[in-house]
């Protein structure tokens, strides 16, 4: 299960982690958002101990999703040692996600 992330726990849980992360910026009213929901979950599972795996609900963590200039939704950030190294913006395949977190790890 992908992670809840949130204000209070994105340094924590992404910034300083030694994995790479990919974290899903979405909101529930956002129709593209559900369609990629679910890979995101599968992904969570499949990476589990390899990569962190996250959502951040843009309506209830906006300082999170200002840092990173979050406009629009879905967007995919891949995060190492901190820094973005790779992103998505808008919605796609299981197949690009898992190569851009590949890539990274």
């Amino acid at each position: 299960m992908a992670l809840e992330l949130t204000d209070q726990n994105f340094k924590e849980t992404v910034l300083d982690s030694d994995k790479v992360a990919l974290v899903d910026f979405w909101a529930e009213w956002c129709g593209p958002c559900r369609m990629i929901g679910p890979m995101v979950e599968e992904l969570a599972d499949e990476y589990a101990g390899k990569a962190v795996i996250g959502k951040v609900n843009v309506d209830h963590n906006s300082q999170t999703a200002t840092t990173y200039g979050i406009r629009s939704i879905p967007t995919i950030l891949f995060f190492k040692g901190g820094e973005i190294v790779d992103k998505q913006i808008g919605a796609a395949s299981k197949a690009a996600l898992v190569e851009k977190l590949e890539a990274h790890i």
